[in-house]
């Protein structure tokens, strides 16, 4: 059963050629299909030396979708080709990905001969060796061979008819052909957790880097060795605002949707790419004498996906985590909920919220009891966060310090990430105004946060405050003895609230 594979014509590399070109030489090799009137609607191909699947390319997708509607390729080299037992995929670009098994047949193993360490050592790893463990370890395997290795010796023939044998005789593994798209479908089906795509730092690998994108230069990486993860209404737009003002300090560049946010870890964002992720930067974040690159982005605190992410592309990166009292975050949500208009939050009060359950009938309230209440179960997320990052990666900043008091807060911060101190007592003045600490400005005046942030509510009531204080008692419990056990300093507020409760 014959059928021509979409292929790039004279096998190029398609990690140095640009879309138009890509497009071009994929229609070369259709045309020459259609000419011969070869069957050709598989919607499956692979590319030569895997180049542009993984690290990506964005013009091999791209000319892929256009010219032949590809909808499943694969590759070795995610999240790296060695070991084969680590092979995973992912769907980019609506084309899903697969893992391809290795079974030792390339173009320079055209004879029994040549085959490394002989004939004994092919029939090793049909018999018990890796080509054998390469079928019982994957549901999956998908093996692809060279042209060659089906003429001269017929070495790809001899391999699979005799693992296929094997496995036969004496496994009850029942072995079942499937093409690649209905591969494709089933395999996610039974890995719905692998579709999203975990990307890597290209340059810190040899072999990526042979297959990385021309235009990917190495030398101008600009990546982040410092991050504020959050959580949300904990002070954390101040902490930036105010990281800024250092000299050896540069920061990712601002956007009209998340504003000083990336929010790509663990967000909608993650699913644009590596390169959408660099470009949150600026171009000059290499410049002389600089120290430290950083982005904040608050959703990642309690994302469960952001710290396996995080990790995979900066895991050298120095993570800042600011706390308040989570009773206080919780109500400060609600009422940034209140100024967003959000419908269900101008519909219900506060201890309304609270009360809900998850057999209530308006699913969306309960929805928004969790977004209050669930980042303030601290000792929970940053268990999270230490399966990535070592403790002293970790800066637990005190936000409710970081308000009232910033310069000994911004002196731990300095120290943390190695930058020189800089006095911050002349850059920061507290506005009577707005009730907090900001930016000094010319002519003794200050350059605040604007209007969303220290807006001015009604303080939560005493019986609130005591509900939330029970409902957090055993999360601050847990919390304190983190911290105690990383050699953290306790937050003010913390020792406050267990002494109050105790």
């Amino acid at each position: 059963q014959f059928v021509w594979f979409p292929h790039m014509w004279r096998h190029n590399h398609a990690h140095r050629h640009n879309l138009t070109y890509l497009e071009a030489i994929m229609t070369q090799n259709r045309l020459f299909a259609e000419m011969y009137k070869l069957p050709i609607m598989y919607n499956y191909s692979v590319a030569p030396h895997h180049a542009g699947v993984y690290p990506v390319h964005e013009p091999l997708f791209e000319a892929w979708r256009r010219v032949w509607n590809i909808r499943v390729t694969c590759t070795e080299e995610y999240p790296h080709f060695r070991p084969a037992s680590r092979r995973r995929g992912f769907v980019y670009r609506g084309i899903m990905v697969l893992p391809r098994q290795t079974c030792g047949l390339y173009t320079h193993t055209l004879l029994f001969s040549a085959y490394p360490g002989g004939h004994a050592a092919l029939t090793k790893s049909i018999q018990g060796g890796e080509i054998f463990f390469s079928i019982i370890y994957n549901p999956f395997a998908l093996f692809m061979t060279h042209q060659q290795n089906y003429g001269n010796d017929r070495l790809a023939i001899y391999t699979f008819e005799n693992a296929v044998r094997f496995v036969n005789c004496w496994t009850n593994i029942k072995l079942k052909w499937m093409d690649p798209l209905k591969m494709g479908i089933a395999y996610f089906q039974r890995f719905p957790d692998e579709r999203t795509p975990v990307w890597g730092n290209p340059c810190s690998d040899p072999r990526h880097l042979e297959i990385l994108s021309s235009d990917f230069n190495c030398s101008q990486l600009a990546l982040p060795n410092a991050v504020i993860v959050g959580p949300q209404k904990t002070g954390s737009t101040a902490l930036y605002a105010f990281l800024k003002l250092h000299p050896n300090v540069q920061s990712n560049v601002e956007n009209n949707v998340t504003y000083e946010e990336p929010q790509f870890f663990g967000g909608k964002a993650y699913l644009n790419g590596l390169d959408w992720y660099l470009n949150q930067f600026p171009f000059d974040s290499g410049v002389e004498g600089q120290q430290v690159l950083f982005e904040k982005s608050a959703t990642y605190f309690d994302s469960p996906d952001a710290p396996r992410q995080m990790n995979a592309l900066i895991d050298e990166a120095k993570l800042i985590i600011i706390l308040i009292n989570p009773a206080k975050r919780a109500y400060s949500w609600y009422q940034h909920m209140i100024a967003h208009k959000d419908p269900i939050a101008m519909k219900y009060s506060f201890a309304q919220v609270l009360a809900a359950t998850d057999n209530d009938s308006e699913r969306k309230l309960w929805k928004l009891r969790q977004r209050c209440i669930a980042p303030g179960r601290y000792a929970h997320h940053l268990d999270r966060w230490l399966e990535y990052y070592s403790p002293n990666r970790l800066l637990i900043v005190d936000g409710e310090q970081l308000k009232d008091d910033p310069v000994p807060v911004m002196n731990d911060v300095q120290q943390f990430l190695g930058l020189p101190l800089i006095d911050y007592k002349q850059l920061l003045k507290f506005n009577e105004h707005k009730g907090f600490y900001c930016s000094q400005a010319e002519g003794n005046k200050t350059k605040c946060l604007g209007k969303s942030k220290g807006r001015g509510y009604e303080p939560m009531g005493a019986e609130l405050t005591d509900s939330l204080a029970k409902l957090y008692l055993q999360d601050n419990i847990a919390l304190h003895k983190m911290i105690t056990k990383m050699g953290w300093r306790t937050p003010r507020w913390l020792q406050e609230q267990l002494v109050k409760l105790s």
